[in-house]
């Protein structure tokens, strides 16, 4: 179970002053991740890595949010 020490450093990490080539590269490490440990949960069905998963996808999603912009209110 190495990789939920991973995880658990991945999402203990400050994302603040990050450059753009920091974020792209910490979006990628957040779904290496994610489907390392979907594969382990594939077998198990342990809530504790559903856990896991869902919040490193929380974080993924607020640096992508970050890297491609905030969608426009359509104008």
């Amino acid at each position: 179970m190495d990789i939920l020490q991973e995880a658990l450093e991945f999402e203990k990490a400050k994302m603040s002053n990050m450059t753009t080539s920091d974020r792209v590269t910490a979006s990628r490490e957040a779904k290496r991740l994610i489907l390392a440990i979907n594969e382990i949960y594939k077998k198990t069905k342990d809530e504790a890595l559903m856990d896991a998963m869902k919040r490193l996808t929380t974080k993924k999603k607020r640096i992508d949010i970050r890297l491609k912009g905030r969608p426009d209110s359509g104008i």
